[in-house]
C-alpha cells in the first residue's frame, strides 16, 4: 500500500440509523467516521478510513458490537461489511465536509485549520486536523471529557491532566489553552502519537503537553505521579481489566472521568471503580454512549 491509499471499511444501515452507526465504527476502530444517503434514501452508507487492512477479526468484532447494539435499537439491521482501497485524497475531503467547528460555551472553540470562525472574547481555539486519529471533539464522549477539563480549569490554574487513549491529542491541547499545569497524554497507537505531536506543534503547546507512545497495560501498577484529572476514554474492556492501574493515578482529591462506553456496559464499569473507593459524581448518555465523572469517597 502506498501512502496515497487508504481502506475504507463501510457498511449500510437503515438511515434513522445513521449516527448510532457512525458512533460506534468511530470508536471500535480509533478512526473518522463518515455517512453517505442520498435523499429520501432509506438507507446510509456509514464508513471509516484506515491505514492498512482491518486486522483479522475485526469484522467479527463489528458485527458482534453491532448485535449487541441491536438488543436497544432493533432497527439497526447491519448490511453486508465492505472493505476496499481508496485515494488518500478522497477521505480528506470527506473530513473536511464533516469535520464542523465546535463551541464549548464562552470557553473553548475546537475547529479543523481550514475553517475561517473567530473566537469570541475570552474564548481559547484549538486548531485541530485529526488525521486518522479518533477525536474531533463531536463524538459524545469526547464531548463529555471536553466538558470535564473546561469545567476543572475554572477551579484551580495548576492543575494537572493524564490522558490516557488521547488519539488526536484534543483533550491535552484543550487543556493547555485554558492554562493547566502538568499535562501527560499517552496512546498505545504510535500513528496516533504521530498526528498528536502535529496538531500539539500547530497550537503551539509543545512546552506544555507531554505525549508518548505507551500500552496501557505496561503502566506500573503502582505510582507516586498523580493528577488532578485523569480522562480515559477508551474501551470497557480495558477500563474494567485495568481499573487498579487508573485509578492508582487520581490524587485523593482528584477526579477521574471514564469514557468511550456503551450504554448497557455502564454498570459493570462503574462498579469496578466504585469497588476501588469511587463514586460516581456525574454522568452523561447520548445516544448509545455513557460516560462518568468519578470522584473519591462519600
Amino acid at each position: 500500500m502506498t501512502r496515497k491509499t487508504l481502506w475504507q471499511l463501510s457498511v449500510t444501515v437503515p438511515a434513522d440509523a445513521e449516527d448510532a452507526a457512525l458512533e460506534l465504527l468511530s470508536h471500535l476502530l480509533a478512526a473518522g467516521a463518515s455517512g453517505y444517503r442520498a435523499a429520501d434514501a432509506p438507507r446510509a452508507l456509514a464508513s471509516v478510513y484506515l491505514p492498512t487492512p482491518p486486522a483479522p477479526g475485526v469484522l467479527e468484532t463489528l458485527r458482534r458490537s453491532f448485535r449487541e447494539l441491536g438488543k436497544s435499537r432493533p432497527d439497526l439491521r447491519l448490511g453486508r461489511i465492505k472493505v476496499r482501497r481508496v485515494r488518500r485524497e478522497n477521505w480528506a475531503e470527506s473530513w473536511k465536509r464533516h469535520f464542523k467547528p465546535l463551541v464549548l460555551g464562552r470557553r473553548l472553540l475546537v475547529k479543523p485549520s481550514w475553517s475561517r470562525r473567530r473566537a469570541g472574547t475570552g474564548q481559547r481555539v484549538v486548531i485541530l486536523d485529526p488525521g486518522l486519529s479518533f477525536g474531533t471533539g463531536h463524538h459524545p464522549t469526547t464531548w463529555f471529557c471536553l466538558r470535564q477539563v473546561v469545567a476543572d480549569q475554572a477551579r484551580d490554574s495548576a492543575r494537572s491532566l493524564l490522558d490516557l487513549g488521547t488519539g488526536s491529542g484534543i483533550l491535552a491541547i484543550a487543556a493547555a489553552k485554558l492554562g493547566y499545569g502538568r499535562i501527560d497524554a499517552i496512546d498505545h497507537d504510535p500513528d496516533a502519537i504521530r498526528v498528536a505531536r502535529q496538531n500539539v506543534r500547530r497550537n503551539r503547546a509543545e512546552s506544555k503537553v507531554h505525549l508518548r507512545a505507551q500500552d496501557l497495560r505496561r503502566l506500573p501498577s503502582r505510582t507516586t505521579k498523580t493528577y488532578d484529572l485523569v480522562c480515559a476514554n477508551l474501551t470497557s474492556d480495558l477500563l474494567v481489566e485495568h481499573a487498579r492501574r487508573i485509578a492508582a493515578r487520581v490524587r485523593p482529591s482528584g477526579a477521574l472521568v471514564l469514557a468511550g462506553i456503551l450504554g448497557h456496559e455502564f454498570d459493570s464499569v462503574a462498579a469496578a471503580y466504585t469497588d476501588l473507593g469511587f463514586r460516581l459524581a456525574a454522568q452523561s448518555a447520548r445516544s448509545e454512549w455513557k460516560s462518568g465523572r468519578f470522584t473519591r469517597g462519600t
